[in-house]
């Protein structure tokens, strides 16, 4: 089921990309925004979980962009 709140907060968050398009390249690169939307999502549901504010800290934003990261630059070093 799907919490209204989430909805609202994660279309926040995408529409500020949208008319910020450098804060997102700068905050995440190259990465794939629909994968970044959808981590945010699935922390903002860990969260209510949680009994937490929906919206994300600045750690759990960061946590967020290193998970996504990661792989790319293990996968940089292998080659």
């Amino acid at each position: 089921m799907k919490n209204v709140d989430i909805e609202i907060y994660v279309s926040q968050v995408i529409t500020f990309f949208e008319k910020n398009p450098n804060d997102l390249m700068g905050l995440i690169g190259g990465l794939q925004k629909d994968e970044f939307y959808l981590k945010i999502r699935q922390q903002c549901e860990k969260n209510v979980e949680e009994g937490k504010d929906i919206t994300l800290t600045k750690e759990q934003m960061i946590n967020i962009v290193v998970d996504l990261k990661i792989p790319k630059i293990t996968k940089q070093k292998q080659k």
